[in-house]
This record gives structure tokens, C-alpha cells and sequence, in this order.
């Protein structure tokens, strides 16, 4: 798979290659399969990721800024000390998502499956959580 950035400028082909630390900004990475994928402190800031499978990937203290995650499919994924400050997740799959001390100020939850998430010590100071799934299982401490 490759990843393009908006001007269409391939920017890394994924075989199998870590992605810690890889600077993705703005990348456009719409429906891409990424599960399982290390992107331990990636910069994602303001990244397209709508639709993209995320599930299972370490995206630990990734910058995610004001990312496009709307219908992004996270679920188990591991967002410890991410920072998805103003990120639009509106629909995602948060399902069993690590989220521990994630900061997710101004961030645009509506309608994201937050079941069985682990929120313990996450900041959701102005976080929009209208429209979630009735029945909740997340965890905050």
C-alpha cells in the first residue's frame, strides 16, 4: 500500500514497516489499512484518516490534531497520551480503545462507539459527546 500526501506525492509504502516517529501530516489516508500498525509518536496532525482501519494500532503519543477520523475504525486500539486535540471522530470505532490521559479537548465525538474504552485520566474538557450509543461501557478514573 502507499501513502499519498494531498499534492498526490507518495510518501511511504507500507510492507510490513514500522511507521514510530513518521511524519504524516496532512497525509491523505482515506480507507487505508493500517491495522496492527506502529505509529508510536507519529505526526498525524491534521491528517485525512476517514474511513481508515485503524483497529489494533499503536498510535501511543501520536499527534493527531485536528485529524479526520470521522467513520475511522479504531477499535482496540492503543491512544495512550495521544493528542487528538480538535480531531473530528464523529462515527468512529473506539470500541476497547486504550485512552488513558489521551487529550481530546474540542474533540468531535458524536456518535463514536466508546464501548468497553478506557478513558481513565483523559481530558475531554469541550469534547462534543452527543449522539453516543445508548448503552456505555467505558471507564473513567
Amino acid at each position: 500500500m502507499k501513502i499519498f500526501d494531498k499534492q498526490g506525492k507518495v510518501l511511504k509504502e507500507l510492507s510490513g514497516d514500522t511507521l514510530i516517529g513518521a511524519d504524516l501530516r496532512k497525509a491523505d489516508l482515506r480507507g487505508a489499512n493500517l491495522y496492527g500498525a506502529d505509529l508510536h509518536g507519529a505526526d498525524l496532525n491534521g491528517a485525512d484518516l476517514r474511513g481508515a482501519n485503524l483497529s489494533r494500532a499503536d498510535l501511543s503519543r501520536a499527534d493527531l490534531r485536528k485529524a479526520d477520523l470521522r467513520g475511522a475504525y479504531l477499535y482496540g486500539a492503543d491512544l495512550r497520551g495521544a493528542d487528538l486535540h480538535w480531531a473530528d471522530l464523529r462515527g468512529a470505532d473506539l470500541r476497547g480503545a486504550d485512552l488513558h490521559w489521551a487529550d481530546l479537548r474540542g474533540a468531535d465525538l458524536r456518535g463514536a462507539d466508546l464501548h468497553w474504552a478506557d478513558l481513565t485520566g483523559a481530558n475531554l474538557t469541550e469534547a462534543d459527546l452527543r449522539e453516543e450509543p445508548v448503552e456505555l461501557s467505558w471507564s473513567i478514573s
